[in-house]
């Protein structure tokens, strides 16, 4: 089989293309054959060194993907042979992700696929789908489990929604009935929250972001998701309601994070950090099982009409995948695993997103 590999850390060039004997899946695991992969920012940084430790000598990365299991380990139900899954984490910890033409994952986290539901959309779930559970289930006063009505009543701020995890914020927290805000930085990014479902989209580069957002919710934000909370901070404290939560999952641009401590107590603030790989098994299943819930009522859509643009590669353009995602393309990189009028089963959602071009 053809898997995508590398050795050392370093930039994008340590990947290669490479011949693998197939692998046999050990007892509670299976195998699947990868239809698409999906590449994040943790994917990249896994393969730099940046607040990764590399654990083994060889190493398959990327943790999303969705493909068809077709071989089980022992004490796996053998009728999984042939079931469409989508995948997560399948890195972590393992040596083997899901840039390859088969992986081997432990049973659990290789999640039936609903049959309409595309192989662009499965593997765009994963980090950005459970991330988004987990920033929208830590508030003090709010839900540990999202359906529909869970949000109901609350108002969600996603920054920077028209990136990966903020647009599943958006779609989730839309099908769970809040109020969502998103802050993006310019129009096109503002058409693509709007298509997300956004009920109102915010240009933080605008003259008063704050005042926009209390004309919408005069008492204050529930949840805000933050993407870059270093640049954001004071925004998110200018527009939270007294005992809100800013969850945050990522410091993008790096700014140091500054606490006004009287201001945050006199809030009652939560300012809850979160990882997946931390989160704990409990979470973690809460979130799978809410996410497939809400993709089997449709809510999770992937592609431009829906307001994430899918940008695909072969498999032996990885390299330039973890490019495209480093440097800040808008919308969600996939890998393709198998050729693309392979006899996979695919379903005919949307999704054949435009190849890339790195640009000077």
């Amino acid at each position: 089989m053809k898997a995508i590999i590398y050795r050392d850390n370093g930039g994008p060039d340590v990947l290669r293309l490479v011949e693998r004997d197939r692998p046999t899946p050990g007892p509670g695991a299976v195998r699947v054959r990868v239809a698409v992969s999906g590449v994040n920012p943790t994917d990249w940084q896994a393969r730099s060194g940046v607040g990764h430790q590399k654990r083994f000598p060889e190493i398959t990365p990327h943790h999303d993907g969705a493909g068809v299991i077709d071989a089980v380990g022992a004490g796996v139900d053998a009728g999984r042979v042939g079931q469409r899954v989508w995948l997560f984490m399948a890195a972590a910890g393992r040596p083997t992700g899901t840039a390859a033409e088969l992986t081997i994952v432990p049973a659990d986290q290789a999640v039936p696929l609903p049959d309409e539901v595309s192989f662009d959309a499965g593997a765009s779930l994963g980090v950005p789908a459970l991330t988004a559970h987990r920033a929208l289930t830590v508030a003090e006063d709010g839900p540990p489990r999202l359906h529909p009505g869970a949000l109901a009543g609350r108002t969600v701020l996603a920054a920077g929604g028209a990136g990966a995890v903020g647009h599943a914020v958006i779609q989730l927290a839309r099908w769970a009935g809040a109020t969502v805000i998103t802050t993006v930085s310019g129009p096109r990014k503002a058409k693509l929250a709007t298509a997300a479902g956004a009920h109102h989209v915010i240009n933080y580069r605008a003259a008063d972001p704050a005042a926009a957002i209390r004309a919408v919710a005069p008492d204050g934000v529930d949840i805000i998701t933050e993407v870059a909370l270093g640049a954001n901070l004071a925004l998110d404290l200018a527009v939270l309601r007294t005992r809100g939560t800013v969850a945050t999952y990522a410091n993008e641009g790096g700014q140091p994070v500054e606490l006004n401590v009287g201001q945050n107590m006199v809030l009652n603030t939560r300012l809850q950090f979160l990882v997946l790989y931390t989160a704990g098994r409990q979470a973690r299943t809460a979130a799978v099982e809410d996410v497939t819930a809400a993709v089997s009522d449709g809510a999770l859509p992937v592609g431009e009409e829906h307001g994430l643009p899918l940008v695909r590669f072969p498999l032996d353009r990885t390299a330039d995948a973890h490019r495209a995602v480093q440097t800040g393309t808008v919308g969600k990189v996939l890998v393709d695993c198998a050729e693309r009028d392979s006899t996979l089963p695919r379903a005919s959602g949307p999704g054949s997103g435009p190849l890339w071009t790195p640009t000077a």
